[in-house]
């Protein structure tokens, strides 16, 4: 698993109770009902890792984007 799904994983986890991310083929295992708060939350937290990933590339990453 890469560290982004790793990420997106553990965000699920915590903010929304999702399990995994992976497919199972099953309604009520890949079908959530989720609350607005907690949808935020979890949109929030993605953000907050992804400005924290680019303060923390090198110089060199960020010329390349």
């Amino acid at each position: 698993m890469s560290k982004l799904e790793q990420l997106l994983t553990q965000i699920a986890q915590n903010k929304l109770g999702i399990e995994t991310l992976e497919t199972r083929r099953s309604d009520s295992l890949d079908f959530h009902d989720v609350a607005v708060w907690c949808l935020r939350d979890a949109l929030e937290a993605a953000f907050n890792a992804g400005l924290e990933q680019g303060r923390n590339a090198n110089p060199s990453d960020k010329a390349n984007t």
